[in-house]
């Protein structure tokens, strides 16, 4: 993969293939009650540096988004802050992925649902709590209940097509400029290319996310636009402190859990 050198010197990478929908998906909508969400929701706790995990010299954003997911759900519970290291990030990548260390025809990004999936069955983790009970996905289209899942479980798992004009905006806004309908634009969805990023943050006007190990804030319009898969997070730390007020069919779920593992 070529990476993007920003003019602030930082060599970018993508590396999401295209969205991956399996039937037997689950659905926030079927175990979470859709309620008005709170105006507004940020658990970054005033953190602002986040780490690359390797995704300025590897296509393993699905991967590094797993992991900046992990430092989120640790910064808001009693541990504090767990930062997964570059080698397990890059175990996961290869697990998940099928990259080889050493062997660029294997940097190929991946798909997100195979990251999750991964992550669950074989409980990657970096500290003695095994991360990821289930992930639901959302339609991205449903603000409210994007809003709802990020207040209630810290973590939404995001796939974006991001236009090359995406380029000049990070570290700033992500807002649509141009004609997204114009397959010759530069504000053309995956122009630049697939990207996976976690959010955990949002309010009336921007939601912000986790990538390349800083916080870019994004407009609801560039969500509208670009945003092509997300996938709530309940990872077993977090429910371990909040599943008492979270509002989750815990009964269902589980059964649906046990039927995918059948």
């Amino acid at each position: 993969m070529i990476p993007y050198r920003h003019t602030d010197g930082r060599s970018l990478l993508l590396g999401k293939l295209p969205a991956k929908y399996d039937s037997r998906r689950l659905r926030l909508k079927d175990y979470l009650p859709k309620v008005t969400p709170p105006p507004s929701a940020n658990w970054y706790q005033g953190v602002t540096q986040f780490g690359m995990m390797l995704n300025n010299s590897l296509g393993d954003c699905t991967c590094a988004a797993v992991g900046h997911a992990e430092q989120v759900v640790t910064l808001n519970t009693p541990f504090g802050e767990i930062v997964p290291s570059d080698q397990s990030i890059e175990n996961l990548y290869e697990g998940s992925c099928g990259y080889v260390p050493g062997d660029p025809s294997t940097d190929n990004g991946g798909y997100i649902p195979d990251v999750l999936n991964y992550v669950r069955k074989y409980k990657w983790f970096t500290h003695k709590h095994p991360p990821l009970y289930a992930y639901c996905d959302t339609e991205p289209g449903d603000v409210d209940h994007i809003k709802q899942g990020i207040a209630t479980f810290s973590v939404v798992d995001i796939g974006l097509q991001l236009p090359i004009t995406a380029q000049n905006q990070v570290g700033s806004l992500w807002t649509v400029v141009g004609n997204p309908n114009d397959p010759d634009s530069e504000s053309y969805p995956g122009s630049w290319g697939g990207h996976s990023v976690v959010v955990s943050a949002y309010d009336a006007n921007t939601l912000t996310c986790i990538t390349w190990g800083e916080l870019q804030a994004m407009d609801w319009n560039f969500w509208q636009t670009y945003v092509d898969e997300s996938h709530v997070l309940l990872t077993r730390l977090w429910l371990q402190h909040f599943a008492a007020g979270s509002g989750v069919d815990f009964a269902s779920l589980d059964a649906a859990l046990q039927a995918l593992n059948d």
